[in-house]
């Protein structure tokens, strides 16, 4: 490995176990299914959507989000209920899920995911015809 490469490495690997110290809020979710997939409503109060992130691969899928709460200029909080503003949330996806087409909406704290079904799983209706 080259200087260059070690130093990525450790700079990688400083960054993983910041990541894995910091403590994670959980946020609620709910989750929906119809014949056309699944839908989850995550709360994230606090988070905009430059400071949200979401990762899907054909398993898994994971949403990440920080909440920035802003203070009055010359104000300190002296005592705050909510000691982190990470939000973190991981989901399993079937393989009967379209990963490559989830859809995400932001509005008032509010997350809505949308997983679609893939298509030759969706229930449909047959047409009967009369001779």
């Amino acid at each position: 490995m080259t200087k260059q490469e070690v130093e990525a490495a450790k700079s990688a690997e400083a960054e993983r176990r910041d990541r894995e110290s910091e403590v994670v809020l959980r946020p609620p979710v709910d989750i929906f299914e119809d014949a056309e997939g699944i839908t989850l409503q995550l709360d994230m109060p606090g988070v905009a959507k430059d400071r949200l992130d979401i990762h899907a691969d054909k398993t898994n899928l994971i949403i990440e989000g920080s909440a920035q709460i802003d203070m009055p200029q010359g104000m300190e909080a002296l005592y705050a209920e909510v000691r982190s503003t990470v939000f973190r949330r991981s989901f399993a996806l079937s393989g009967e899920l379209e990963a490559e087409k989830i859809d995400a909406s932001l509005k008032d704290g509010v997350l809505i995911v949308r997983v679609p079904r893939r298509a030759e799983l969706r229930p449909r209706k047959i047409e009967v015809r009369t001779s």
